[in-house]
């Protein structure tokens, strides 16, 4: 199923502004500012992440249930890294902290679930970026 998200920015790019949907109910605007600084606003870096948190989660959740376990919470951050390379710039990185929840979990099938997840879910395969993790079974 296709994914929708639509941009739009009016003006130059030190003074101009964007807004951005992400399908039925993301909504937010963008600046310079908020995505080279420290403005206020949101950036495409903060979607990325948080459509990286999400994609790891629901993976981490199918490759948990493969090893017969079923997950309490999947609580899971994202950093994305937007550093110059070259002549412009390049997502280079992102970063995945999660906690899970699980009862009498079995921690090797734990930590080979969430290596899975980590490299299997579609948003990482995407990303041409390094990524790293740390995880932690609570």
């Amino acid at each position: 199923m296709p994914a929708k998200g639509s941009a739009e920015w009016k003006g130059d790019l030190p003074t101009g502004a964007g807004t951005f949907t992400a399908g039925d109910s993301i909504t937010g605007g963008y600046t310079y500012k908020s995505r080279f600084e420290d403005g206020p606003g949101s950036n495409p870096e903060q979607l990325i992440a948080a459509a990286h948190a999400a994609c790891f989660s629901m993976a981490l959740s199918l490759f948990l249930g493969q090893a017969g376990m079923t997950a309490q919470s999947i609580d899971t951050k994202a950093t994305v890294s937007l550093d110059k390379v070259g002549e412009g710039f390049a997502v280079t990185s992102s970063h995945l902290e999660t906690t899970v929840k699980i009862p009498n979990a079995d921690k090797a099938a734990f930590e080979k679930a969430v290596e899975t997840a980590k490299n299997g879910c579609p948003i990482s395969k995407l990303l041409n970026a390094k990524i790293t993790m740390d995880a932690k079974l609570a």
